[in-house]
This record gives C-alpha cells, sequence and structure tokens, in this order.
C-alpha cells in the first residue's frame, strides 16, 4: 500500500534538508576539509606535462636538449614508451618548414596504465589551459589542512584559499629510481617533500558547500 508523507513531515524534511545545507555551507575545518578531499580525489595526480602523444623527438631537439629529449630515452628504458624512426615536419631556420628525421615515442600498455583522461589545468598570468589527459605519476592525497584565510566576497560569490599539505601514494614504481631524479626533477621534488611542502587551493561557496575553484571556473 502507498504510503503518503504529511504536510507536517514534508516540512521537517525540508527544514532537515535547509540544516544540512547551512551546515556545509559554514566556513569551518570539516567543511575545508571535505572540499580539499573531494578537490584531490577528483584531480589529486602528480603529472608530469606529458598531455599528447606519440612525441617526436629530433637531433636538433637532442642537441637543445629539450625535455622531451632528456625524459623520452628514460621513458622507454623504464617500458613506459617505446619508440621508432620517423619523419616530422619543422620549421628550419631559414623560416621554412622542412621534413626532418626524428624518432618517434608512444605509450606501451604499461605507460597508458598512467595516462589519465582527467583535465589537467595550467594556469599563467597571461592565460588558462585545460589538457583533457597527462601522463601522471603519483596520486596525492591530503595530509593536514594548516588553516584559510577568512571568506570575503569577490564577483557576487563568497571566496577563500586553503593552506595544505599532502600525502603521496601509488608512486609508480619507475620514478623511484636515481635517472628518474634527473628526468623528472620537480616531479622528483614534489614526491620528496610530501607532508613538508604547503599548497594553496582557492575555494567558493556553492549551495551545496565549498567547491574547488578548479572544478568550476
Amino acid at each position: 500500500m502507498t504510503r503518503f508523507l504529511g504536510t507536517a513531515a514534508l516540512a521537517a524534511l525540508a527544514t532537515l534538508a535547509a540544516c544540512h545545507g547551512e551546515k556545509a555551507q559554514a566556513p569551518t575545518r570539516e567543511n575545508f576539509t571535505a572540499a580539499l578531499e573531494d578537490y584531490l580525489g577528483k584531480r589529486g595526480h602528480l603529472c608530469v606535462g606529458k598531455f599528447d602523444w606519440p612525441i617526436a623527438v629530433t637531433e636538433a631537439d637532442r642537441l637543445a636538449r629539450t625535455l622531451d629529449a632528456q625524459q623520452m630515452p628514460f621513458l622507454e628504458a623504464s617500458g613506459v614508451v617505446s619508440s621508432r624512426a620517423a619523419s616530422v615536419t619543422r620549421q628550419a631556420a631559414d623560416g621554412t618548414r622542412a621534413a626532418m628525421p626524428a624518432r618517434e615515442y608512444a605509450l606501451s600498455a604499461e605507460g597508458r596504465q598512467y595516462y589519465l583522461h582527467v583535465p589537467v589545468v595550467v594556469a599563467t598570468p597571461a592565460r588558462r589551459v585545460t589538457h583533457p589527459a597527462d601522463l601522471c605519476v603519483a596520486t596525492l592525497v591530503l595530509d593536514r589542512l594548516f588553516g584559510w584565510e577568512k571568506p570575503q566576497s569577490v564577483g557576487g560569490r563568497s571566496v577563500t584559499s586553503l593552506l595544505f599539505s599532502y600525502r603521496v601514494v601509488d608512486a609508480a614504481p619507475w620514478m623511484q629510481t636515481a635517472d628518474a631524479r634527473r628526468a623528472f626533477p620537480m616531479a622528483i621534488r614534489a614526491i620528496d617533500n610530501a607532508g613538508v611542502l604547503q599548497l594553496r587551493l582557492g575555494v567558493h561557496l556553492t549551495p551545496d558547500g565549498w567547491v574547488a575553484d578548479e572544478l568550476t571556473d
């Protein structure tokens, strides 16, 4: 038999929902911790800026010691990529475009396990770019929330920033070598400084609570 809630019961449920919403919107350690854990659960990946594959390395790249020229041989030796001889079109010194011999690197079956299709936001003072995927070498989880700035109204919404540290879990085994330190020094620094390095995350208030800016902007 179908049972219907009376007006008083519906009103009570509405009141409980409103109270829950108000609690989630309060600028408290509990709510900011939840916002950080939500953000890290969705975007907490330590990635190395290898957005697009395959990657070609020419002799000119090797002579210039570009990042790809230094990192691809390490990744190939680690079984993350495989390579083949190829030809790419690049701009020559005289400004014309010409075909050049190159080594083309593609992700192996092992490497594809670390190529995550999760949006990666790269922000500079000049522009903000979102890449759909990246090669990621570890997962970050919340270590400690140190504090936050007093929320203020900016652009019609309540905003603040959270200061926190992180822990590293599930680091790729091939990142735990001396060669990895030479190939990816910035990623190794982030791994070595887990629990020490403090990061700041911007968040804003929504009807459902505090949310990282990066997840909605």
